[in-house]
């Protein structure tokens, strides 16, 4: 069976699942699975572990591993989880998915080669990287179009790799004006671009769906929530998808400009799932206005966040 633009493996919403630790900054590997626990519960098509919104950059390689292993046997096949093995070598991105791959991820997700504000590659390199990882494995690789990267991935060159390189199917797209570029990239890629996602929190889903896209990788604290948008929007019930997301778009909207990566674990923390939401050093914890201001809005949609533990 060929897997393409109009027949997916994988569709609908995909959200990060954060990495939790205690207070002193240890891994918390029994609150780690309760928030995959809770995440299955609320919804969710797959989840992605080890992502920006996963603390990735403050996780050491031996943590990367364990979180993996723990991620991959605790969900044990419930629904697909999107392994991110981002490095800017690579060799060491190979080994990272080789290994994901054999401990069961279902998809890779991948940034290009980019390093701290000035270190980059020109495209033929970022080409070979990714047409190296797509030989070395055998699942399929999510390019994450993120401005994090400070790489310029035009929808033409995204379109170029979705045509040439085998396991690059699955695209990400987080630059401003997303929609406009997922648009392009399947009128480019067209049946190649077996995936045009939407990121960032889901702050632009509305658009991004009306451009084609076909899944979602969102915060983990409500996807109870931003479900139920994405497949009034599959069904064509355009009115009920915008009913939806103007309904949960005060909470997505705070989560993406006000508490970031730390939304999920304030709202799991709240609502008994972890034990701790605390980032690690030296990233600063919430403020008490921003996580009450995020509370505030929750308590109000009532998501499945704030019962599930209690």
């Amino acid at each position: 069976m060929t897997h393409t633009l109009s027949n997916p493996r994988y569709r609908g919403i995909f959200p990060v699942a954060p990495t939790t630790f205690t207070e002193s900054g240890a891994l918390d590997l029994a609150s780690q699975k309760r928030c995959l626990d809770f995440m299955i519960d609320s919804g969710v098509d797959g989840l992605c572990i080890l992502a920006n919104f996963s603390e990735q950059f403050l996780l050491s390689d031996d943590e990367r591993e364990v979180l993996t292993r723990t991620a991959l046997e605790h969900v044990a096949g419930r629904v697909p989880v999107i392994v991110t093995t981002t490095h800017f070598s690579t060799a060491v991105c190979i080994e990272r998915s080789r290994r994901a791959q054999a401990m069961g991820a279902a998809m890779l997700m991948v940034m290009p080669p980019y390093h701290g504000a000035t270190f980059r590659v020109p495209e033929a390199k970022i080409f070979e990287f990714y047409a190296q990882l797509s030989d070395a494995v055998s699942i399929p690789i999510m390019v994450q179009d993120a401005p994090a990267s400070g790489t310029v991935l035009s929808a033409a060159f995204l379109a170029k790799m979705a045509t040439e390189i085998e396991q690059l199917s699955y695209f990400k797209i987080e630059t401003p004006g997303a929609a406009a570029k997922l648009r392009e990239l399947i009128r480019l890629g067209g049946e190649a671009i077996e995936g045009p996602w939407d990121g960032e929190e889901a702050i632009t889903l509305l658009a991004d769906l009306d451009a084609g896209a076909t899944g979602a990788m969102t915060g983990g604290g409500f996807a109870d929530g931003i479900r139920p948008i994405i497949e009034a929007h599959r069904s064509g019930d355009a009115d009920l998808a915008f009913t939806l997301y103007q309904r949960w778009l005060p909470l997505i909207n705070h989560e993406n400009r006000q508490a970031g990566f730390l939304a999920a674990k304030a709202l799991m923390k709240e609502g008994g799932v972890i034990a701790c939401d605390a980032p690690r050093h030296p990233w600063p914890s919430m403020h008490p206005d921003v996580r009450r201001g995020l509370l505030d809005i929750a308590r109000r949609l009532d998501p499945l966040v704030l019962r599930w533990g209690r």
